[in-house]
């Protein structure tokens, strides 16, 4: 027996299209960071980006529980004297649908070099229209 270990070169990139209306924030984060870093499949190496570009369609329909709809704050600091703003989850999801599910999956990427890479490979949009269609994405169930 032998360990096959991928190389860079002999992957080639798929598309998968992923439906997120209706689903729990954090757990299909999860599933997306685990397709991403290419964890589902069973020739998975560390090193190698093996986990297929990714298209989230309908962001704006992804379901918060419990009250973190009202709750759940979203910082951000400018760096000056009193540049904190702060928004909560309803309020976001009204200025920037996406920013949500990309700000889950970006926190479930491992802290090191490879998470802007594959922050590159995920395509979230707020309605069911996406420009990728020349690429034609496969549709794929998310299981939770």
């Amino acid at each position: 027996m032998k360990t096959t270990m991928l190389k860079q070169e002999t992957v080639s990139p798929t598309w998968k299209l992923v439906d997120a209306a209706g689903l729990p924030v954090g757990r299909l984060a999860a599933v997306l960071a685990n397709m991403l870093r290419g964890k589902d499949r069973p020739d998975y190496t560390p090193h190698v980006r093996s986990g297929p570009i990714i298209v989230v369609i309908n962001a704006d329909k992804v379901k918060l529980t419990g009250a973190k709809e009202t709750k759940k704050i979203y910082k951000r600091f400018s760096g000056y004297p009193s540049g904190l703003k702060e928004f909560t989850a309803a309020e976001m999801r009204r200025r920037n649908p996406c920013y949500i599910l990309r700000h889950a999956v970006r926190g479930m990427l491992p802290a090191n070099h490879t998470r802007p890479i594959l922050m590159r490979h995920l395509k979230v949009y707020a309605g069911p229209e996406h420009p990728h269609a020349a690429q034609q994405p496969e549709p794929c169930e998310i299981r939770l």
